[in-house]
């Protein structure tokens, strides 16, 4: 684990104005990467010992964390994460925690996979954010209950040892653990709020499964797939275009901004092993007058393959999903569409299934 910047202490208190205006933050190596704990791939906070001022389901909310100065319930001030009670001594004479008091929280991951960053974030926690926190990490198959794993039979991992962190920052951390997890465990020492969790890394599938479905999307993040790179990203990421489901509104999606010379946009994408595409989808939901106008899609085997064009150059409608289906399968690894001249698409859906090469090169759980 490597602290990619060392945020401490306590945040001047709020004084009014944009909340953020003095919100500590750092560039991560990994935010690239998907995050695991994305709510929209099923990630859940399954069991907290404690939420007594605010929900541990926060922690994983999409967007960061609000703050409203005046929001109050009977319980006193609403914070937009997870938040425990004040923790106590045993006696007047002893009235402060133990060295090893700590609050928890176990989280489900949305898809498994290896974990290459962790950020804690103590937004708007300006004063009553842990003194520390230690993520750990465990890979246990099926749906597990929250008792299930917190029994001795499960092994944890350290993936971010006990280290201080700051209040009203993002606290990020590298991880070289380089194993697959299914579930994590965040310990708040010795409690205190959290605002939001993200875990980024890569998804590693079940082969199993994916061998069970057959026909399947093999692009998809949660199968395995990624956005490798995209000409532009000025309204929205990229990844959007490989996320479950169909968007719900216009951001959910990938979007450039207009391009004024003759050129056009671009994403590329890895699958998650070779396989032998048969069908496609290319969605533009929510996007009305800043669709795409046209899209072609490419694939190529290997990373010095030649791109090999199966869906020539075809117009868009806005806010519609467009199914082909191909003439012939098309073998590769890696896909490209390519829009013109601008705007956008919500989704891409490669509908095939892994060659025996590509069954031969998954990693194992």
């Amino acid at each position: 684990m490597t602290a990619i910047e060392n945020f401490t202490g306590d945040a001047h208190p709020y004084s009014g104005g944009d909340p953020y205006a003095d919100y500590r933050t750092a560039d991560f190596p990994f935010s690239h990467l998907a995050d695991l704990a994305d709510r929209r791939l099923g990630a859940g906070v399954i069991a907290a010992n404690d939420e007594f001022f605010a929900q541990r389901e926060n922690l994983l909310l999409p967007g960061r964390a609000e703050f409203d100065p005046g929001h109050f319930g009977h319980k006193g001030k609403i914070m937009d994460g997870w938040e425990t009670r004040r923790r106590r001594g045993t006696s007047a004479e002893h009235p402060w925690p133990a060295a090893d008091d700590h609050d928890w929280a176990l989280i489900r991951l949305g898809a498994p996979g290896i974990v290459r960053g962790v950020v804690v974030d103590t937004a708007h926690f300006r004063g009553n954010h842990p003194q520390a926190v230690t993520v750990e990490g465990a890979s246990v198959a099926g749906s597990p209950s929250p008792e299930e794993l917190l029994s001795d039979e499960v092994t944890w991992t350290t993936l971010v040892p006990r280290t201080p962190v700051g209040g009203h920052a993002a606290n990020g951390f590298a991880v070289s653990a380089g194993q697959r997890f299914t579930h994590l465990r965040l310990k708040q020492h010795p409690d205190g709020g959290i605002a939001r969790l993200r875990v980024y890394g890569e998804v590693v599938p079940d082969p199993v499964w994916l061998a069970a479905l057959g026909t399947f999307d093999v692009v998809a993040l949660e199968n395995g797939g990624r956005v490798e790179d995209a000409s532009d990203l000025f309204y929205s990421p990229a990844a959007n275009t490989v996320r479950p489901g169909r968007s719900h509104k216009m951001d959910d999606g990938w979007e450039t901004r207009r391009r004024r010379d003759e050129g056009h946009d671009w994403i590329r994408y890895r699958l998650v092993a070779q396989a032998r595409i048969r069908a496609l989808e290319i969605d533009t939901a929510y996007l009305k007058g800043n669709s795409a106008g046209w899209a072609s899609v490419s694939v190529r085997d290997g990373d010095d393959g030649d791109w090999q064009e199966i869906l020539p150059r075809t117009r868009l409608q806005p806010d519609t999903n467009h199914r082909f289906v191909l003439p012939e399968p098309a073998v590769g690894t890696h896909a490209r569409v390519d829009i013109y001249p601008d705007g956008g698409i919500s989704r891409l859906r490669l509908f095939g299934s892994l060659t025996d090469r590509g069954t031969a090169t998954l990693p194992r759980p």
